[in-house]
């Protein structure tokens, strides 16, 4: 969770390809609230998570993602996984003492100090398994009487399964097919927001209230996926449309396709589930042990008792044999999913997870995971890249600053 026209960017042409194949399932395509908008806007149409969603949009990749890094752009996300979890009898939702309700029991699945988040905080998640692989990543917010939890689309399904088959005894889990999901993001997207909804300038980075925003009942959060401040909107999707217009008539709004959310979420580091993090993937290898609160690390309040728990926390203490870097190539060439990574005696040291073109930075840019030892960033090593090895260096993440607004 990506220049006029798609001409513009031949060396981005490889994103539309993964985007479609990640997304392409048998069966009709899902649509969200803002098709027909999408379709009136000139967007480029792909099959993601089951949907037909907009991978650009007539100015192309390269001029929306640096619209959203100087301005504010306007993303469709609906076809993420929206879901209200309450304690049974809705007696607790979320932060509160007592650990009893929907927070206890969301703590059962993941590692993450849920009971003592406060309502309106928001808190960045993981689903294990036993292995302590990743099973989903998601946003966690307190909204006061209930948990409301966004997901990944292609992975909503499985999800509302998982959290029905372990925790249907304690909690009401109840979907929002009906709630469309609007994110606006970039530098400006807050001065947008302060029109339509003046109470929005006291949001900080990971908080959320509800808010009437043009006359529709929404939900809204500040955080983002591109590493630039921004907002999400859960809007009533009769109310998406009309909402999207409204936003799309300020001048320094644009829309912006998943192309561009793709280009922007690799620059700021950020990860792509079933790319950079999976099953296959533990919190540790990924870089993500800053979302192993320390209430459930084996010295905390609460310590382990999710999946996996005893796997991820040895890994905490005897370290992993392989880490996510960040990989900057030399040369032009974007080194895409699937490259072998590799030593100068040819032995294989790991794989490119995501890679691509970082228009803000005008060169390639790519997440993978190698060997521990070669972890450091400085190291260089090569890549294998249609038969010839490119020279390649560990970069620190994220490639470009994030800009969260912190207050």
């Amino acid at each position: 969770m990506a220049a006029a026209g798609g001409r513009e960017a031949p060396s981005l042409s490889w994103e539309f390809g993964a985007v479609s194949q990640s997304g392409s399932q048998s069966g009709e395509l899902k649509q969200t609230p803002l098709n027909a908008l999408h379709h009136e806007l000139g967007a480029r149409m792909v099959p993601f998570a089951g949907y037909e969603m907009p991978v650009q949009y007539r100015d192309g990749i390269i001029k929306e993602h640096r619209h959203t890094r100087n301005a504010a752009g306007l993303f469709d996300v609906s076809h993420m996984g929206q879901i209200r979890l309450r304690g049974a009898g809705g007696d607790d939702s979320g932060g509160g003492s007592g650990g009893g309700g929907a927070a206890a029991a969301l703590e059962r699945l993941v590692p993450v100090d849920v009971i003592g988040l406060a309502e309106g905080r928001q808190r960045y998640a993981l689903f294990t398994d036993d292995h302590g692989g990743i099973l989903d990543d998601l946003m966690v917010t307190n909204a006061g009487d209930h948990l409301f939890l966004v997901v990944n689309g292609a992975c909503k399904e499985q999800d509302l399964a998982h959290l029905r088959q372990h925790l249907s005894a304690d909690c009401t889990i109840e979907p929002l097919p009906e709630q469309a999901l609007l994110a606006l993001q970039g530098p400006q997207a807050a001065a947008v927001l302060a029109r339509l909804a003046p109470g929005l300038a006291e949001l900080v980075f990971m908080t959320a209230a509800r808010v009437e925003i043009a006359g529709a009942d929404c939900f809204v959060s500040r955080s983002g996926y591109t590493g630039e401040d921004g907002f999400e909107i859960s809007v009533p999707a009769p109310r998406a449309e009309a909402l999207a217009r409204r936003l799309l008539a300020e001048p320094e709004v644009a829309p912006i396709g998943l192309g561009a959310r793709d280009s922007l979420r690799l620059e700021a580091g950020l990860c792509l589930y079933g790319h950079d993090i999976d099953t296959r993937t533990t919190p540790v290898e990924a870089g993500l042990t800053w979302a192993l609160s320390k209430a459930r690390r084996r010295d905390g309040a609460r310590p382990g008792g999710y999946p996996g728990a005893e796997a991820v926390m040895a890994q905490l203490e005897n370290g992993v044999a392989r880490r996510r870097v960040g990989i900057r190539p030399e040369g032009r060439a974007p080194l895409r999913e699937g490259v072998e990574l590799i030593d100068r005696d040819g032995k294989t040291l790991g794989r490119i997870t995501s890679g691509g073109f970082g228009p803000t930075l005008g060169a390639p840019v790519a997440m993978g995971y190698v060997e521990t030892a070669r972890a450091q960033p400085g190291t260089r090593f090569g890549a294998l890249l249609r038969g010839k090895v490119q020279p390649v260096e560990v970069a620190k993440l994220p490639f470009v600053p994030q800009r969260y607004y912190r207050g």
